[in-house]
């Protein structure tokens, strides 16, 4: 990792104890590297014991969650909350331990500005401290980059697409190029795609004041026309997101391109266990993302007030989320620390390569690919308009099953439905 890594922590405040037992109970998603941390922090804390539930996908975390929320009960002590759908934790804030009772404002200085004002609610409560962040970057495949007569050197791969400007033109532009000469797909589907472009903008589904601007956001459509052309264009390999053929479309030739926050280089290991890929993959990630800087996920860990160990629980909370544990989480699970402290030192001292992904040193790559990140504004029900509004029609317009323009009027109709009721009502399998 690097040479420069803190080891631990001390126990912190004096939670637990021979003569208290304390059993915490922790829900996260996807894959987050705590597990370690959690034997750790019971053998420093004793009388503290953790059971740890993790969902694969966040949205069965936010169902779970937030179905708790409605009911008062059913949560866990410490909960972790996805970007994505902050804001409709931020609509029940006062659910929620404020953090501030438990000194995170003396610590506010380990994250980076925009990431600690993130978990501040409008009331000035801050409900979640934060864990990663997604800086992106552009994974790639060296070896089909090579067949299609495309440089593999990542800084060449970094030129390639800083060209004419470097923004989304430029990267299908590329694409086109090599479909052309190899008839294959550039990337995996659309919805990752369109995830980067969305966070790139300076208002996306809502603008600043917190209205849904969605159906009139022109740069949203010009970014739809965009991949629909693409997609048109033979540039997409229709593979099912989280699931890539129990992950043999990372290891043939399905795609050669896929959209890398941190976080990511996780699930894509994952994938690549599953198929029996080796540590050779001819996978590599390169300093460059289209449109610039852009993040794209990152999660805080929370504490509800039906916690019946709050104190202990928001201790648990801050322990996880200082510099040195972003740290181990980030060897096991490629989630990019939030803390200032560690971006510094990923960005100046020697850090290993990954062999996974041909040397590259990852964690360097990302610490430069957080300069210019903007944290965008997201509305309580950002995830929904995201996945069953622009997602969902995403998908049907990339099956063939609609046009682009059906697709795009099916999703600003979704969009309104759930400004009006809160909820979209989806036909039934079979239905249109």
């Amino acid at each position: 990792m690097t040479t420069a890594l803190l080891a631990g922590c001390g126990a912190g405040l004096a939670t637990g104890g021979e003569d208290q037992e304390v059993t915490l109970t922790v829900a996260t998603f996807g894959v987050m590297g705590f597990d370690d941390l959690y034997e750790q922090y019971e053998k420093t804390h004793p009388g503290v014991t953790i059971e740890a539930t993790n969902y694969e996908q966040s949205g069965d975390a936010r169902a779970t969650l937030f179905e708790g929320l409605e009911n008062g009960e059913g949560m866990s002590d410490v909960v972790a909350l996805e970007e994505g759908w902050l804001g409709q934790a931020m609509a029940e804030s006062d659910k929620f331990v404020d953090l501030r009772d438990h000194h995170i404002e003396t610590s506010s200085w380990r994250w980076l500005e925009w990431k600690y004002k993130q978990g501040t609610a409008p009331t000035g409560a801050v409900i979640g401290a934060g864990t990663d962040i997604g800086p992106m970057g552009l994974c790639y495949r060296r070896d089909l980059f090579e067949a299609a007569g495309l440089p593999t050197d990542r800084k060449q791969v970094a030129e390639l697409f800083q060209q004419d400007g470097g923004d989304w033109e430029r990267y299908f532009e590329v694409g086109r190029q090599y479909h052309a000469t190899t008839g294959k797909a550039w990337y995996d589907q659309p919805t990752f795609v369109w995830n980067a472009m969305v966070n790139q903008l300076d208002e996306g589904y809502y603008n600043i004041d917190g209205d849904i601007i969605a159906g009139e956001n022109e740069a949203l459509a010009e970014k739809w026309g965009l991949v629909a052309q693409a997609n048109a264009d033979g540039l997409s390999a229709r593979e099912t997101p989280w699931d890539w053929r129990g992950g043999k479309a990372f290891t043939d030739d399905s795609f050669a391109t896929f959209m890398c926050p941190g976080w990511m280089i996780g699930h894509i290991k994952t994938q690549l266990e599953a198929a029996g890929g080796g540590p050779e993959t001819g996978w590599d990630f390169a300093d460059v993302f289209p449109g610039g800087s852009a993040n794209w996920g990152g999660s805080f860990l929370a504490v509800p007030e039906s916690s019946e160990h709050p104190d202990e629980a928001a201790e648990l909370v801050l322990w996880l989320t200082e510099a040195e544990q972003q740290a181990e989480a980030f060897k096991v699970a490629g989630t990019f620390p939030s803390t200032e402290e560690m971006i510094h030192i990923f960005s100046t001292e020697p850090v290993d390569g990954d062999p996974v992904f041909g040397g590259a040193p990852i964690a360097k790559l990302l610490a430069q690919r957080t300069e210019g990140v903007r944290a965008q504004f997201k509305g309580p029900l950002d995830s929904q308009i995201q996945e069953d509004a622009f997602g969902d029609s995403l998908r049907a317009m990339d099956a063939g099953d609609l046009s682009p323009d059906e697709a795009w009027q099916q999703a600003i109709g979704r969009v309104q439905e759930l400004e009006t009721k809160g909820s979209i009502t989806l036909p039934e399998e079979g239905e249109e």
